[in-house]
């Protein structure tokens, strides 16, 4: 991977380059990433309420799925439904030219955006869409307008665009830069549309799962590098930590003395609770060298206490508090840091170092007593932070030995769930 500042800006700097070979890295795969293009292969889709690509309209070409100016073969949709996804591709629009990406569609009206909510692809300088125009690209279409000072490449140039939606939570991104989030699980998504164009259109924005779709609109548009994973599923190969039913597999250290139960229990619902005291942490018996680590946690519901804890990497024996490690910290406001645990060998951006610390890119925590998730990769020399969808933080150079993965017993009651893990193959 990249120095820091350059992982900031690494989907921006991946749209300006040409076209290469779609493939995934290891990581990806086992990240659950699987391509929607495969170079000029593009069997994934098809026309919306056709069983086959459409003869007229689109075609694709090196390594593009195109729509041909005239058009005429109407929208194509995934074979595949996806519910929670992510879905990452590069767009390239002709001068006016008009496109969507629409998610959760159904194939039950006449349209694709009668049912599913829009990713706006649109030159705006062409087409003369206003600053901050719900219609304008990279806007929740009809609902919510992206801010106006969003970064836009003009007509012939390689934007990229990502879409996020996980357990109501819906993101969209272009250039790096999160431009929409808003929740779609209560009353105020169904305001929203009450509020818009689609509000005469039954079941619209509420299919718990559908498919995904480029829309025709006989206007020359380009994509590429379009890759999807199903957020739902299990990561491949994928290593349950915490099941939420015991801890077989994990032992402990508390300095003080004690037992695991004083600390650490499961509640009612499969919920890892630490009290946070006596300070110490929970580790792994296994340990591991190159993974694609997930986890959710959030501070106490009830008391909304803010708090302090980590997830510590590549532990290193002896067990001690606090052991060498490279720690993902997980304290209220500051989730996406890094701490050097006893000299760990790293390299972070120095722009944001001091001392141990490495802060991260900007807060991207729920509020206090709400879930967040963490995604961890450990690829090699690389080890990248992202929190609940962005990535906050990345070191290069890492020292490259296997270790433990510890969960902080540090002051304040914590809850974790959904501890898994996916191997890195191919090191």
């Amino acid at each position: 991977m990249r120095p820091l500042t350059a992982i900031a800006c690494l989907t921006l700097a991946a749209a300006s380059m040409p076209a290469v070979a779609q493939t995934l890295t290891a990581a990806e795969q086992a990240a659950g990433w699987t391509l929607l293009l495969r170079g000029d292969d593009g069997s994934a889709w098809r026309g919306y309420r056709k069983e086959g690509f459409p003869d007229k309209g689109w075609e694709v070409r090196d390594g593009e799925l195109r729509v041909l100016k005239g058009g005429g073969g109407g929208d194509v949709v995934t074979r595949e439904q996806f519910g929670d996804f992510e879905l990452s591709l590069d767009f390239k629009c002709e001068k006016a030219a008009n496109s969507g990406i629409i998610y959760r569609v159904s194939e039950a009206n006449d349209a694709t955006w009668q049912t599913g909510p829009e990713f706006q692809v649109l030159d705006d300088g062409g087409y003369g869409a206003k600053p901050g125009d719900a219609h304008a690209a990279g806007s929740l279409y009809d609902m919510i307008a992206a801010p106006a000072d969003k970064e836009l490449r003009p007509a012939g140039e390689w934007n990229h665009a990502r879409i996020r939606l996980h357990r109501g939570l819906l993101q969209h991104f272009l250039n790096g830069r999160k431009i929409v989030e808003c929740r779609t699980d209560g009353p105020a998504w169904k305001e929203m549309i009450a509020k818009s164009k689609f509000k005469g259109y039954a079941g619209f924005g509420l299919q718990p799962k559908g498919h995904i779709a480029l829309q025709e609109h006989g206007d020359g548009v380009a994509y590429r590098n379009i890759k999807v994973r199903d957020l739902g599923s299990p990561l491949p190969g994928e290593i349950a930590l915490f099941d939420g039913k015991d801890l077989s597999q994990w032992t402990f250290l508390l300095p003080e003395g004690g037992k695991m139960e004083d600390v650490w229990s499961i509640d009612g619902q499969g919920v890892l609770v630490c009290k946070g005291n006596p300070v110490g942490y929970l580790r792994t018996k296994e340990r591991f060298t190159d993974y694609v680590l997930k986890l959710e946690w959030r501070f106490n519901p009830v008391t909304k206490k803010a708090g302090n804890s980590g997830v510590l990497l590549r532990v290193q024996e002896p067990d001690q508090v606090w052991p060498r490690s490279i720690e993902a910290q997980l304290q209220s406001g500051s989730a996406g840091d890094f701490w050097n645990i006893g000299n760990f060998v790293m390299t972070a951006d120095a722009s944001r170092t001091n001392g141990r610390n490495t802060r991260h890119l900007r807060a991207n925590e729920q509020p206090i007593g709400e879930w967040n998730e963490y995604e961890i990769i450990v690829d090699g020399g690389d080890v990248t932070l992202n929190v609940n969808g962005e990535t906050l933080n990345a070191a290069t150079k890492c020292e490259r030995i296997p270790g433990t993965i510890a969960l902080q017993s540090e002051g304040a009651e914590i809850h974790f769930r959904r501890v898994r893990l996916a191997p890195i193959s191919g090191q």
